[in-house]
């Protein structure tokens, strides 16, 4: 097993041109699974109100659950760096709350640090919270949290005025400590100029191959969801058809008494049995 992924080892990959590999998970298995797979970060992803809660959004997950979940991650990642969104309204309300719940998370989780969305406004929090000893995952572009406000889950930057703030906000959130960056739905050359103008590492999903890592939400790319994927999503297997497959045919064995067979029970002697009647 290699040495557990820290900060230091962002920094020096970014540094070496080496690039980032980061997957969400929710639960012990899967962190296990994707720990042992060599991935670098495993995000513990507000999204699991989608996958793991049923919700149609990010925004009603609590910090309770975030706490619950993110426990179960770090008891599966020996090596990958564990990151725990704070879900919305646990920073926004203000520094202080921002810091307590950040705070909550690493002492309660085991986990290495906290992402959070938004530029210029949330800089002043992400360097409260970088003071207090909390590494921070900067979080722009299409930002979830700020669904609403955007009007839907769009691709951000592709005009002037939108673009420019992207970079600005960039700038900013690496100068309030953040130590990487993750960009979401950013037109690819936009991305590319940011991470070129950036000490710290970015992270894309939707924004091009010139980030210096690449994360995706695990239920996509293991076409764990019967829904469509969106367009940045490369779905590796179709997990959802192979185990539907498995459950129709467990079922279609009970039901003709195929299973369990010989080899899946137990035994005891005649001489034992026959005392029993």
């Amino acid at each position: 097993m290699s040495s557990k992924v820290t900060t230091a080892t962002i920094r020096q990959m970014k540094k070496e041109g080496q690039l980032i590999t980061m997957l969400t998970a929710y639960d012990y298995s899967m962190a296990k699974i994707v720990d042992d797979a060599g991935i670098d970060m495993i995000l513990v992803g507000d999204s699991l109100a989608n996958t793991m809660l049923g919700y149609d959004s990010t925004l009603p997950v609590t910090m309770d659950e975030m706490i619950h979940h993110t426990k179960a991650v770090c008891r599966g990642a020996e090596r990958a760096m564990v990151v725990a969104d704070l879900p919305f309204m646990s920073y926004q309300v203000s520094r202080k709350e921002g810091m307590r719940n950040a705070g909550r998370i690493l002492k309660e989780t085991s986990a290495q640090a906290v992402k959070l969305e938004g530029g210029q406004e949330i800089a002043k929090t992400v360097r409260a919270i970088v003071d207090a000893g909390i590494p921070v995952v900067g979080h722009l572009g299409l930002t979830p949290q700020s669904v609403h406000q955007m009007g839907g889950y769009k691709v951000q930057g592709k005009d002037e005025s939108v673009a420019k703030k992207l970079i600005e906000d960039a700038k900013t959130i690496e100068k309030a400590g953040a130590f990487c960056l993750v960009l979401e739905c950013v037109p690819t050359p936009l991305a590319k100029m940011i991470t070129e103008s950036l000490q710290i590492a970015t992270i894309g999903i939707g924004a091009g191959p010139h980030c210096d890592g690449q994360v995706l939400v695990i239920h996509d790319m293991l076409g764990l969801y019967p829904r469509s994927s969106p367009k940045f999503v490369k779905k590796y297997v179709n997990l959802h058809e192979q185990m539907d497959a498995a459950l129709k045919q467990y079922k279609e064995e009970v039901t003709a008494r195929t299973f369990p067979g010989p080899e899946h029970c137990f035994g005891m002697s005649e001489e034992v049995l026959k005392k029993l009647y």
